[in-house]
């Protein structure tokens, strides 16, 4: 019987320093690694080849927002209770490809309804929605998913979000940092690496974060993940518009 070929799957979180990505071998779950991508053309191309990408970043923009956002982050808010606000509000495409805050806000309140602007942390985030959604086509969904470090961390929590935050007042919070490790940990993860002081630009929460979206990856692999909502739609480009855990 031939071996069985190596199935590497990516964990990806934007960090300071570009993209921060846990890659894992499924055949050698202990064969795995941080990595830190300039560009995210740079895990698309990567080799050993990359069979899932499941990244935190918004994929599929609409031109309208509606009433409570995209699909994705009305879903996901339903089951993260205190931590609902690590969601997000994504606006219209129109509004991402705004260079300006001020401009991005008006062209926000534009394209939503009701009139919506965009918050400073989101607003912060454009460059790497850009990023994506110049590369992003219907075809590499069959690869690359978007996903969200707290619903993995719900559904890895048993479906249960995570008691403590990841951050308070904008500065990592250790306790919330280290329940997240040993959750990961109880799922076969490797302390050690967990724990191990990432590259500049990658702070310890990027890490985490990317280790808790490498293990959807495996669960997407596995055809395990399911989609939020569970009937999604698509933009006018004909992007899914869909969280994956």
């Amino acid at each position: 019987m031939p071996e069985k070929a190596d199935m590497w799957v990516a964990g990806v979180d934007g960090c300071r320093a570009g993209w921060a990505a846990v890659l894992r071998n499924l055949k050698e779950p202990s064969d795995i690694r941080l990595e830190i991508f300039p560009d995210f053309a740079g895990l698309l191309d990567h080799a050993p080849h990359l069979s899932i990408i499941a990244v935190d970043m918004p994929i599929g923009l609409p031109d309208l927002i509606p009433t409570g956002g995209r699909g994705p982050e009305k879903a996901a808010r339903k089951h993260l209770g205190m931590r609902q606000s690590s969601v997000f509000a994504v606006p219209s495409r129109a509004a991402v490809y705004e260079d300006d805050y001020s401009q991005a806000c008006e062209t926000a309140l534009k394209t939503s309804e009701p009139p919506k602007k965009v918050s400073k942390q989101c607003f912060h985030l454009f460059p790497k929605i850009r990023e994506i959604d110049a590369l992003m086509t219907p075809e590499l969904e069959m690869r690359v998913y978007e996903v969200h470090p707290e619903l993995a961390f719900w559904r890895l929590n048993g479906e249960r979000e995570m008691s403590l935050p990841k951050k308070v007042k904008s500065r990592a919070n250790p306790n919330g940092l280290d329940q997240r490790r040993d959750l990961l940990v109880s799922h076969g993860l490797d302390c050690t690496f967990l724990e191990q002081k990432p590259p500049k630009g990658c702070g310890p929460d990027d890490l985490l974060d990317a280790a808790a979206n490498n293990l959807i990856a495996e669960r997407i692999s596995k055809g395990q993940a399911e989609s939020f909502p569970s009937t999604y739609q698509r933009d006018d480009r004909g992007l899914r518009m869909a969280i994956w855990a």
